[in-house]
């Protein structure tokens, strides 16, 4: 890393490489998920990861990046704890807790991500990629709220209620 460019460079290859790995995870999860709104929750969550793809190739090319090329191991090692909760057989109730959880670790991570990116980016004067960005950077955090709230509201007390709780 010889200067902010070429971070930046590196960082909007990271999150190109994460959101596509998104984009084969998150079918898998809304699949797997029993209540309905986590799975609309899932879906919907899709659609913008594709938006998040096309705002980073559209700041790839003003920007002169070829994005490609680059795994980001992180969301590598997420996707795949994202996996082991699909494959676990249990409580309906349980598991859309543990696909929350998994699915929160990806926006805490995203979001530090984003964050991180678009302050290189207004730095190097990028207003554009920034803006762009910082779109992106909302949505993560939205995501993140509605999952908490679904949790909270929806899963968790259906997990309670579901008797999942042998040793009360």
């Amino acid at each position: 890393m010889e200067s902010l460019t070429a971070l930046l460079e590196d960082e909007l290859k990271d999150l190109y490489s994460a959101e596509n790995q998104l984009l084969k995870a998150l079918p898998k999860m809304a699949k797997k998920a029993s209540s309905e709104r986590l799975k609309d929750a899932f879906t919907t969550h899709l659609k913008e990861t594709q938006g998040h793809v096309q705002r980073l190739e559209t700041i790839g090319k003003s920007l002169d990046l070829r994005l490609s090329g680059k795994t980001c191991q992180a969301m590598k090692g997420l996707v795949e704890e994202g996996k082991e909760v699909i494959s676990e057989k249990g409580e309906p109730a349980v598991i859309d807790a543990a696909l929350i959880g998994a699915a929160q670790r990806v926006e805490h991570y995203e979001i530090a991500a984003y964050g991180t990116a678009r302050a290189i980016a207004e730095q190097l004067g990028h207003e554009d990629a920034a803006q762009l960005l910082q779109e992106t950077l909302d949505e993560e955090g939205s995501t993140d709220k509605k999952l908490t709230a679904l949790s909270e509201g929806e899963i968790l007390p259906a997990a309670i209620q579901n008797g999942s709780e042998e040793d009360e």
